[in-house]
């Protein structure tokens, strides 16, 4: 069975990218351009994993991580940030994420990450 990813990313070329790549790597991808209901989302999805940008419209990549992180129902999903902003992301506050990966990310160190996660 293959393992579920989330990933919310507001710039369309980068989640075309990011879903081409997961799916080459045998995952099931289900993106987003931003949410304000980042439960709502996780529900609809079931994730293994939600892979998200800091820097969204409406709630921030470690407001959803928080969000998350902080319900007993989906507490439980690793949640990997990313951003162009690594001082910006980081020092913002504790979101507690499970992985950071910066922006522009090489596509073989993104797969890798995750599947230390979901596999």
């Amino acid at each position: 069975m293959k393992k579920r990813i989330l990933v919310i990313e507001d710039d369309t070329e980068i989640l075309d990218i990011t879903t081409m790549v997961l799916n080459d790597a045998k995952f099931e991808v289900s993106g987003s351009l931003g949410t304000e209901d980042a439960i709502g989302l996780v529900k609809l999805h079931q994730p293994d994993l939600v892979l998200t940008d800091y820097m969204l419209p409406g709630l921030s990549g470690g407001q959803i991580c928080t969000l998350l992180k902080t319900n007993s129902e989906t507490a439980h999903i690793p949640v990997i940030l990313m951003s162009a902003y690594q001082k910006q992301a980081i020092a913002i506050g504790n979101f507690q994420f499970d992985a950071y990966i910066k922006k522009p990310f090489d596509i073989n160190y993104l797969v890798t990450v995750i599947k230390k996660f979901v596999i």
